[in-house]
């Protein structure tokens, strides 16, 4: 019985996704169900990968929708209980999936586990180990360019990075997909963040480990697209997420950490991008998006709300 669906967005994924693939299925013990959606790639990725990989479920959109679409419409399109988001750009080591599953289960209350992410040139380096968000409107991926021996305990994190992590696909229903808005880049801290108020957990799990190149679809760390849809992301989140008593509450530090990014990005070239992002931002928050606040939630909000004041000292590595 298939027990698991791992759904691969994909955008002109030549050199990618045929790997990814193949390591999926070699590397993979128990039975899985592979579904690739396509973000309207002009190169020939999907048709070498529907020759070489016919037992893969393909839906190909006409035109690039963004992340979030291509994974709502993977996930609303699966049959199992649970779902694993990888990004194209990796290659999952053998037992990453049973060990992501294994660990999922462990716990209903468990939204979405991550796995150990490792860097592609040089895979004694972290890419992630888990992801973390603080009240100065931060997010960060634990272990980013440390070394990968020093991460290999379970623990509890703020949200699972998408690009690779295990999902239990009926909370969806409860607390909303991937949110279409963000078309990339923070939509995993949102929905991480919604499970959170819910009452449910995100885990890091270290036996399940996958190789990630990162940013083979935006070409780099810090780049036009990448600055200014994750500054107007970052604002939203905020309003969408926080009541606004506690955007009240946060005001000093978010904005001490916007002025932060500020100053960052404009050293990088990149600050009018930057802020063309936040002002981006303010226009997409409306009431109707905003997660109602409800009294049966409270307690949840303030273990939250101590976990983005713990997280300003935490560190990256």
């Amino acid at each position: 019985m298939c027990k698991v669906t791992v759904v691969i967005p994909n955008y002109k994924g030549e050199k990618y996704l045929l790997p990814c693939l193949e390591s999926v299925y070699e590397m993979t013990g128990i039975p899985v169900h592979v579904i690739v959606v396509d973000n309207g790639s002009t190169d020939s990725c999907i048709e070498k990968a529907k020759e070489r990989y016919p037992q893969t479920e393909f839906i190909c959109f006409s035109k690039n929708y963004g992340f979030c679409r291509a994974v709502n419409a993977g996930i609303k399109a699966s049959r199992t209980s649970y779902v694993i988001l990888l990004n194209n750009d990796t290659k999952v080591k053998e037992g990453f999936v049973e060990n992501l599953l294994h660990r999922i289960e462990e716990n209903e209350r468990c939204f979405s586990v991550e796995a150990k992410m490792l860097q592609y040139q040089d895979q004694d380096k972290m890419d992630s180990a888990g992801t973390f968000y603080n009240a100065l409107g931060w997010a960060f991926a634990r272990g980013r360019d440390g070394k990968a021996k020093q991460y290999d305990r379970p623990c509890s994190v703020f949200a699972a990075c998408a690009g690779a992590a295990i999902y239990r696909r009926d909370v969806f229903e409860k607390i909303g997909y991937f949110d279409e808005r963000h078309f990339a880049y923070l939509e995993d801290i949102d929905v991480g963040y919604r499970a959170r108020i819910y009452g449910y957990v995100n885990l890091y799990e270290p036996s399940a480990e996958v190789i990630h190149v990162g940013s083979a679809s935006s070409g780099s760390r810090y780049n036009v697209f990448k600055t200014k849809y994750s500054s107007r992301n970052n604002v939203y989140l905020i309003y969408k997420n926080m009541p606004f008593l506690q955007i009240l509450l946060n005001s000093p530090f978010l904005l001490a950490g916007f002025a932060v990014k500020t100053v960052f990005f404009f050293r990088k070239g990149l600050g009018k991008e930057y802020v063309k992002g936040l002002l981006a931002g303010v226009k997409i928050c409306r009431k109707e998006n905003k997660v109602s606040f409800q009294k049966g939630n409270l307690k949840n909000y303030l273990v939250i709300q101590a976990e983005l004041w713990r997280n300003l000292f935490r560190k990256r590595s």
